[in-house]
């Protein structure tokens, strides 16, 4: 894969739905999600907002409620990966209602493609986008309007590794790193927090998998994806 023209935008700034969609929540949606799955979850339901997380909830009373924030009434967790290393999820489905991570993905539901991504799960996220040869690739940069440079810097890592197998991470990390949302996380200015969440966050390459999210019976559902072996990568 010799070139992909890549874009990168804020929720608000997307217009009809493209090829494919990355989107990237670093600090903490899809950090949380990609933990869910190693904790065993088989599946996450993306909500459009609290009360369609609640209203599941009553329906499938098995299934896990997550939101972002301090613990709530129905909800069984937070938006925290040093929290939810510690839950069994062992076949559950889980249903995440997050600030901005969820809303990007409902947001590009109609992309044949969709992929939710962080560093945890970048290098599976690019080889998968390298076997399918896409060429053009939308990459949402979900916080901060857009803005948040942990997503960016994470967005661009990935789309430079789609194309450049060797791209190294370091630089990128460290934009991470340096974040207001790192930086919030770290000094306690959100809730439902663990004092691990951010370096749990700039874990890079954690999985070995991809995260595909496809839209069923009205429900945005997210899946891990197996990334293909280096050996079934397309050229670079």
């Amino acid at each position: 894969m010799t070139g992909m023209d890549a874009r990168f935008l804020g929720i608000a700034d997307l217009g009809e739905a493209p090829p494919v969609a990355v989107v990237v929540d670093v600090m903490r949606a899809f950090t949380v999600a990609a933990w869910a799955f190693a904790q065993g979850a088989k599946e996450i339901v993306l909500a459009e907002s609290p009360a369609e997380a609640l209203a599941l909830k009553v329906r499938h009373p098995d299934w896990v409620t997550l939101k972002d924030g301090p613990p709530a009434p129905g909800f069984d967790a937070v938006n925290s990966p040093g929290l939810l290393r510690s839950i069994d999820l062992g076949g559950r489905t889980v249903v995440q209602k997050t600030t901005a991570g969820t809303v990007g993905a409902l947001a590009v539901k109609e992309a044949p493609l969709v992929l939710c991504a962080g560093f945890v799960v970048a290098e599976a996220t690019a080889r998968l986008l390298r076997t399918r040869g896409s060429d053009s690739v939308t990459f949402v940069v979900t916080g901060d309007d857009g803005r948040a440079d942990e997503d960016l810097a994470c967005a661009q890592y990935i789309a430079r590794r789609a194309t450049e197998a060797e791209t190294d991470a370091t630089e990128f990390l460290r934009r991470a790193a340096a974040s207001r949302a790192a930086a919030e996380l770290a000094e306690g200015v959100r809730q439902g927090v663990h004092p691990d969440d951010v370096a749990l966050c700039l874990e890079l390459d954690r999985f070995p998998f991809a995260m595909v999210a496809t839209s069923e019976d009205s429900l945005m559902v997210l899946r891990p994806c197996a990334a293909p072996s280096p050996t079934d990568d397309a050229p670079i």
